[in-house]
């Protein structure tokens, strides 16, 4: 699994940022929700439309877009 598979960017879906396919659910709130301590069980409890595999295809978006991140050193 990719997270391509599960994971959308529609300009005319919560204005082009990535969710989660089939929903409005941003990945970006699900990663909130994580860094807020909520763990994947509670999250698709309160969320049933989603899947243990789209929180997981959020996770890799994120992972992905990281990696893709240049850092450059700032001289002193």
């Amino acid at each position: 699994m990719t997270w391509e598979e599960r994971i959308t960017v529609d300009p005319d879906i919560l204005v082009g940022k990535p969710v989660i396919k089939g929903t409005r659910l941003a990945v970006e709130f699900i990663l909130q929700l994580m860094a807020n301590g909520w763990t994947p069980q509670q999250i698709l409890e309160d969320y049933p439309g989603i899947e243990e595999a789209d929180i997981r295809a959020c996770l890799a978006y994120a992972s992905e877009q990281l990696r893709m991140v240049k850092v450059y050193p700032l001289s002193a």
